[in-house]
């Protein structure tokens, strides 16, 4: 599987652009799964739901199955938090998987970046940074001694053409 990731400080549209992203991506007819880190306890289910219920009498992994989805849930009970490499191998092989976050794993990576957060770029001191997608123009201070390229952050497509042209899917959709 090709894996291609967005990341970059709170609150610069990471989710926004993830969203757009594989909307453009599975629109031009190709299969796009997600992987979404999180720094904090994240719960997919809330108390009084019957895999909350199984969770909390202390199942290890929990399976919510419908006619129209299904979901694994995996409790860490105090273990470390498993690597980004052994989570992908839960996934259904894909034309691509775009990851959010995990800003020091190794695949390439597009930075979200938007002037009024007031972080600092990322992408001097990353290597896996392959563009930057900023709502800043190219003579911002904040973009100053920029690398690698820059995409505006609210082009989709053309930060889509990017990461399809990266992962050597350009001409499967072309």
């Amino acid at each position: 599987m090709r894996l291609y990731g967005v990341t970059g400080w709170k609150n610069t549209g990471k989710t926004g652009l993830m969203e757009r992203l594989v909307a453009e991506i599975a629109g031009r007819g190709l299969e796009v799964s997600t992987v979404k880190h999180a720094h904090h306890a994240t719960e997919i289910d809330h108390p009084g739901r019957d895999s909350y219920r199984h969770r909390q009498a202390g199942a290890h992994e929990v399976i919510v199955a419908s006619p129209v989805r299904w979901a694994l849930m995996h409790e860490l009970r105090g273990a470390t938090e498993p690597p980004l490499t052994q989570l992908l191998r839960h996934l259904s092989p894909v034309d691509l998987v775009l990851i959010e976050g995990y800003k020091r794993a190794p695949h390439p990576k597009i930075e979200a970046h938007r002037p009024e957060s007031r972080h600092p770029l990322l992408a001097p001191e990353n290597p896996t940074i392959r563009a930057v997608a900023s709502t800043a123009p190219r003579d911002d201070a904040a973009l100053a001694g920029l690398t690698v390229p820059l995409l505006h952050l609210d082009d989709t497509a053309a930060i889509a053409d990017f990461i399809l042209r990266e992962v050597g899917l350009a001409e499967a959709v072309a």
